[in-house]
């Protein structure tokens, strides 16, 4: 599906409320009929389909060539990048292995584009493995961070094996970050237009995250605000955006902020 239109002139204007915000989560364009409704849109674009005239109220993200456009960057950037981790991750592994029992990759189940669950690859940082109904994030100076995780955390490398999901077209190199699936549960029934993050892949990096909105989010207002970054993103997405948020992100590793 690429585009949903409302025609429903006699819906309360409460039900239409509700139906078009459970809709804006979707990667799609969604547009109104004329009725009484369009009083309570003050944006959105006049198009015409047939003889009808229709606002649009969300368009779809990346449209155009811009999905292909933005795969073709992953690739691009992505296979060198891999190419070159390839001995980093190698000798992080090894580390890994040396300083005690434990897999040296940590799974999680987290949700990507248009909800899917895929499986995301990191190196392991903690003691623990968790991947249920319930998942403690990591705070400062948490016991449950090995030695090499600290140093792994701080400077963003156990993030690398990420690369992985990049080549699978699970993920991109640029866009919001995936979170656990129980904290997309909790999120999206507390924080408005939570789940439109789910419009385009999660990233590797992400405009939130270059913009000191990392790490550790155990207040809501603090994920409100990285999902106003994510979003922001998404509707302002382009190649320059994407290479702007790339060369921000090399700073913020060699400089690290809420990185634990």
């Amino acid at each position: 599906i690429d585009d949903i239109i409302i025609a429903a002139p006699s819906m309360s204007r409460e039900n239409m409320a509700v139906l078009v915000n459970r809709l804006s989560i979707l990667p799609v364009a969604i547009s109104i009929c004329p009725n009484q409704h369009w009083l309570d849109h003050t944006g959105g674009e006049i198009v015409r389909l047939g003889g009808v005239q229709l606002l649009t109220l969300y368009r779809r993200p990346l449209e155009g060539w811009g999905g292909v456009l933005k795969t073709i960057e992953d690739y691009l950037i992505g296979v060198p990048a891999f190419l070159v981790a390839l001995l980093p991750m190698a000798l992080i592994a090894l580390l890994i292995k040396l300083e005690g029992k434990g897999p040296v990759l940590f799974t999680q189940q987290r949700h990507g584009f248009n909800h899917k669950v895929f499986k995301i690859y990191k190196f392991r940082t903690m003691t623990v493995a968790e991947d249920g109904d319930v998942v403690v994030q990591a705070k400062q100076d948490d016991k449950r961070i090995t030695k090499v995780g600290k140093l792994l955390r701080r400077y963003s490398l156990d993030e690398l094996p990420q690369i992985f999901n990049v080549m699978r077209g699970e993920m991109s190199l640029v866009g919001p970050r995936p979170h656990a699936l129980a904290h997309n549960h909790l999120y999206a029934q507390t924080i408005a237009n939570y789940s439109g993050r789910h419009k385009v892949k999660p990233g590797m990096t992400g405009w939130a995250q270059v913009n000191g909105f990392r790490g550790e989010t155990s207040e809501n207002e603090m994920m409100a605000q990285r999902v106003k970054f994510d979003l922001e993103y998404i509707d302002n997405w382009s190649l320059w955006f994407d290479a702007r948020i790339i060369l921000m992100t090399a700073a913020a590793v060699l400089f690290p902020k809420n990185a634990y």
